[in-house]
């Protein structure tokens, strides 16, 4: 008695052991299903009487019918599904297969009845059968579907999950749950923001109120919320996520359709909720009529087209045909990537590579000689703070010099817009990097003064995302189990996506007539530290036992809070909600001129110290934090403005001297 029930678990083992029943074991229990819908349907049929029965005549259609069906089976692969995934699609399959073999009886039926004059099966029979097997079929895998997910799902541990959004989206990602191969899930309610749908069932699952939601995790353990609604603002999917976050809940979303396989959706596409996707905004409404006029058959040419934001407004000139789009960078890599996403991705042809470095006038030159663009995009320039403090000399190279090569070339060879692509940080600028970008600012801004070229500035804070941003960063740090490093507790920041910030770059270069700073709608800044603790928790981890969070101090030349303007500049507004006109001291060009030729002459000295004393000079509002520059400003302080000046002339004369000492 012992061994047989040992033996019988051994066979119970060994059939849990298979992924998936085998297909000839579902072939043969069709057939099966054949013979059994066919004798109950004959039974049925004769009403229980065999009073004169012909059986050979039986037999005859038997093996007709089963033998239809059989083939039926073959063709169509009914037997190919895995049972206990059964969905609707394999019950159509099934639907279709019996339905096509029905025809294929019934017109072999009448060819029988046109010569011979009489019926050889039944249609009433035929009738029954195929209604008969049909159901039996169909409800045979749902039986077989649903016992799997009630005893052998349970023992794996079902997961308890709740669906935001009741529509087609909310629908196919049950199913995908249901079907799940590696964990099983049980659905315990949908909610929806449509609250005419609360009270309703959807496949036997209660649909509640978007307001019920926090009750609902309150009052059971809720493993996943999975956001499966089509269209949802980004205010309700934050508020949403901040009310799983707050419970400890995991949040999946399902993608658009677009990225569905062969349009089924599976467990493989239900993603996990991006910190990105919490701090985007509505949708940004541009003008593409004015955008297209302005930028239709024109040559336009995009500097830094390799980094973060260069590349994404290399993407979005395509929508707007321009003849030519010349992509300049000096990173061969990700200049390759962008071409190869160019042609893959966008089919698009109309654009040239060139690798130079906008340091270099002679390259620069070549390129407007070549080409003579239309408009520039100028979005090339060192943005990383505190390596920016480590090297000054570098960042004035490229961020002052480099872009006075690249306005003067255009101001030269007539390019109509020149749009430089500025950053929060160089309003009252604490660090190096920021007041380099405001000294291009005052460039760009007095040369609209004097050229017919339309010289038009952006300002905007942190890119989600971007080569060196913070949110990389974090993922890197989460993934390799911590610690996540924050510079101080109360650091906030700006935030926009790149595609939001680009879209902008275009209306604002579109709506400016020239000499325009314009700044950017960023919302509300963000706490560094919060995000950390959103993006752990959103990877399913516990902050401060999964993964710390540890403060390492400011860096050098980093503020606490950043700002959008100047506090002595106020705004205009302008045709478009998200942007902004700074009203900002205007400069005479000539002035700028001779500062910058200081500043140049300056640089040749290759003293960080002498080089950030003259751009303080320049932007007497750069006020260094947390940096070893710090000095500079008291000692500036104490200078009346007379030594001021002689301190600037004798730092150029001596740069003068010492150049003819050379020659």
């Amino acid at each position: 008695m012992v061994a047989l029930i040992t033996n019988g678990l051994q066979r119970m083992r060994v059939l849990r052991s298979y992924s998936y029943t085998p297909r000839w074991i579902v072939f043969l229990i069709d057939v099966g299903l054949c013979f059994f819908a066919l004798g109950f349907s004959f039974l049925f049929w004769i009403n229980f009487d065999f009073d004169g029965i012909q059986w050979v005549d039986v037999l005859k259609g038997t093996i007709l019918i089963v033998g239809v069906r059989i083939i039926s089976f073959l063709l169509g692969r009914t037997y190919s599904g895995i049972v206990r995934f059964t969905s609707t699609e394999d019950a159509l399959r099934i639907f279709y297969v019996l339905s096509i073999g029905e025809v294929a009886l019934v017109l072999g039926n009448c060819l029988y009845f046109l010569f011979l004059d009489h019926f050889f099966i039944p249609f009433g029979l035929l009738l029954t059968e195929y209604v008969f097997l049909t159901s039996m079929m169909i409800m045979s895998r749902m039986v077989i579907k649903h016992l799997f997910v009630q005893f052998v799902g349970a023992e794996r541990g079902r997961k308890k999950v709740i669906i935001c959004g009741s529509d087609e989206y909310g629908v196919m990602a049950k199913h995908a749950m249901d079907n799940s191969v590696d964990v099983a899930y049980s659905i315990i309610a949908f909610v929806d923001v449509n609250n005419r749908k609360a009270g309703k069932l959807l496949e036997g699952v209660r649909i509640y109120r978007m307001d019920a939601l926090e009750g609902l995790l309150k009052r059971n353990k809720v493993d996943k919320v999975v956001i499966a609604k089509k269209v949802l603002s980004p205010d309700k999917k934050r508020d949403i996520v901040e009310i799983c976050l707050a419970h400890d809940v995991a949040v999946l979303e399902v993608p658009r359709f677009e990225s569905w396989i062969n349009g089924e959706l599976t467990m493989r596409h239900i993603r996990n909720i991006k910190i990105e996707d919490l701090l985007e905004r509505s949708v940004i409404h541009v003008d593409e009529t004015n955008l297209r006029k302005q930028l239709v058959n024109k040559v336009v040419l995009v500097t830094g087209a390799a980094g973060s934001i260069g590349s994404e407004i290399v993407r979005q000139l395509t929508h707007f045909k321009p003849s030519l789009i010349v992509l300049f960078d000096q990173a061969e890599s990700p200049l390759y990537d962008i071409e190869l996403e160019l042609k893959e991705d966008f089919n698009y042809s109309d654009y040239k590579i060139e690798i130079g470095d906008i340091r270099d006038n002679e390259r620069v030159e070549g390129i407007f000689q070549m080409y003579h663009p239309n408009i520039v995009y100028h979005a090339a320039a060192y943005k990383h703070v505190p390596m920016m403090e480590k090297h000054p000399l570098e960042g004035v190279k490229t961020n002052v010099f480099g872009t006075k090569h690249v306005a003067d070339c255009a101001v030269k060879y007539g390019a109509e817009r020149f749009v430089m692509i500025s950053t929060d940080k160089a309003v009252n600028p604490t660090n190096v990097m920021g007041a380099s970008k405001r000294i291009a600012e005052i460039y760009t801004q007095s040369l609209n003064k004097v050229s017919k070229t339309c010289f038009i500035t952006t300002r905007f804070g942190n890119v989600l995302g971007s080569n060196g941003s913070v949110i990389p960063r974090f993922k890197k740090q989460i993934e390799a189990g911590g610690p996540v490093t924050v510079t101080h507790p109360d650091i906030t920041r700006f935030f926009m996506t790149i595609p939001e910030a680009c879209q902008l770059v275009l209306q604002a270069g579109a709506l400016g007539n020239g000499g325009e700073i314009f700044v950017f709608d960023m919302g509300k800044s963000v706490r560094i530290v919060e995000l950390a603790r959103k993006m752990i928790k959103l990877s399913g981890f516990v902050v401060g036992k999964d993964i710390q969070i540890v403060f390492t101090g400011l860096r050098p030349g980093e503020k606490l809070y950043e700002e959008v303007l100047n506090v002595k500049e106020t705004t205009l507004p302008t045709v478009h909600e998200r942007i902004k006109i700074a009203k900002v001291r205007e400069y005479n060009y000539g002035d700028v001129e001779k500062a910058i030729t200081r500043l140049g002459l300056v640089l040749e000295s290759r003293d960080n110290f002498k080089v950030v004393r003259q751009m303080k000079y320049i932007v007497p509002e750069f006020k260094s934090k947390n940096s070893i520059f710090e000095s500079i400003d008291f000692q500036i302080e104490e200078e009346t403005e007379e030594q001021r000046e002689r301190e600037m002339l004798s730092t150029v004369s001596s740069n003068s001297t010492s150049q003819e000492v050379r020659e």
